[in-house]
């Protein structure tokens, strides 16, 4: 037998359709089954059902760049796991590999309606390593994923020069030179590796073939270069930290000489090159815009950013960066968006249907229509308003946090 949950007469913002609409919304073993006006019949019978009338109902909010799990919360330096410190490359790290499902962050997310976030590395280095996306609940990463390879963090700017002044890198330019040094390399490991008759590289020799192949061809082994594969056959973007205009120019241009994916990460200084951007194609996310401009490439954030950028033609997100901004607030993230001119619908894409297209999941989250994951938030009243509570979240068609 399925396990369904049923939301009677929800007033549904499906984030597609700018209007609101009231439905009964049916889910199957944690995927919408089917939308309409009224459902009845035998799976409504044997439904778990939740009377949502008069209670507004949103897509689960889709974080799309953050490092929830990987710095603990009031933990210090046990927990920090989102940066490595002793080698400006190091894509072959994973955050897979360090999330932590059972610290404070997750429950907190849940509570804000976060139900999906794209999870990675910092920005420390020029190359970080792979983000993944995770549903915000459950006991350990591997029955959390939606996506294990999302992305392949880079960073430029005042991050990997600081880090790394004592040591390899002191200027902008040698940020770039590093970046695409270890770009062409891939390409060539790329080229030996499908010549040798492994097109996806050497991670994907088992051990029942091993006596067969003809080991002088293949290149020796290099996980750095392994773990760009993906990147460099176009099937994951480069995640691309850059505040500062000419940053943001500089990933574009090493990203259109490579033929590569891209997304661009905080995009602080976005409203100043706006009518560029939106040229470009190249989808942006912006934010954290709470809180005080630490360095000089975040003199320019602001939460009017957003909307500028949307209105120019971007397809936009708003992000967290948890934990320089709590999870639980990316919904009042995105009301300052609105305060400060951006348009409501804009806003609330910006934190689901965009959100999930950025980080390339949009088939499964960040709307609410029939075959996607049944994530909701149940709220009265605006979730984007400072004293708005949230009723319900469910993920995959679960209550994970519910108020008392």
């Amino acid at each position: 037998m399925g396990s369904y949950l049923l939301l009677k007469q929800a007033t549904i913002h499906n984030a597609i359709t700018e209007e609101p609409f009231v439905a009964d919304i049916l889910s199957e073993n944690g995927t919408i089954k089917k939308i309409a006006p009224v459902l009845e019949g035998k799976l409504v019978n044997e439904a778990k059902i939740i009377d949502a009338m008069g209670i507004d109902v949103y897509p689960g909010f889709v974080e799309a760049h953050c490092h929830l799990g990987l710095d603990g919360f009031a933990v210090g330096f046990a927990g920090q796991d989102f940066n490595e410190q002793n080698d400006p490359i190091t894509p072959q790290l994973s955050a897979v590999d360090a999330i932590h499902p059972q610290d404070e962050t997750f429950r907190m997310a849940r509570e804000g309606g976060v139900t999906c976030a794209c999870v990675g590395p910092g920005s420390s280095n020029v190359i970080g390593g792979t983000f993944c996306v995770i549903k915000t609940f459950g006991k350990r990463v591997d029955t959390m994923l939606v996506k294990e390879k999302a992305a392949m963090k880079i960073a430029f700017g005042e991050n990997p020069k600081n880090c790394y002044k004592e040591k390899e890198i002191y200027s902008r330019m040698s940020v770039a030179a590093k970046l695409r040094e270890t770009l062409r390399k891939a390409q060539i490991y790329a080229k030996k590796c499908e010549q040798a008759g492994f097109p996806n590289g050497m991670n994907t020799i088992d051990s029942a073939e091993a006596e067969e192949i003809n080991w002088k061809e293949l290149p020796p082994y290099d996980a750095k270069l392994e773990a760009m594969l993906p990147v460099i056959r176009g099937e994951m973007p480069l995640k691309a930290h850059a505040h500062r205009a000419d940053d943001i120019f500089t990933a574009i241009r090493i990203a259109r000489e490579f033929g590569l994916d891209l997304t661009l990460e905080h995009t602080t200084d976005g409203a100043l090159i706006a009518e560029e951007l939106a040229k470009e194609g190249f989808p942006v996310a912006v934010g954290p815009s709470f809180g005080h401009a630490s360095k000089y490439e975040l003199k320019n954030k602001d939460f009017k950013t957003p909307g500028i950028l949307a209105k120019a033609g971007c397809t936009v997100s708003i992000i967290t960066d948890s934990p320089v901004v709590e999870q639980r607030y990316l919904a009042l993230c995105a009301g300052h968006a609105i305060h400060n001119g951006m348009g409501e619908f804009e806003a609330l894409r910006a934190i689901t249907i965009n959100a999930a297209a950025h980080i390339g999941v949009e088939d499964r989250v960040g709307s609410i229509e029939e075959g996607k994951d049944a994530d909701f938030v149940l709220i009265k009243g605006s979730p984007f308003a400072i004293d708005t509570e949230i009723l319900y979240t469910i993920i995959n068609g679960e209550i994970v946090y519910q108020k008392e």
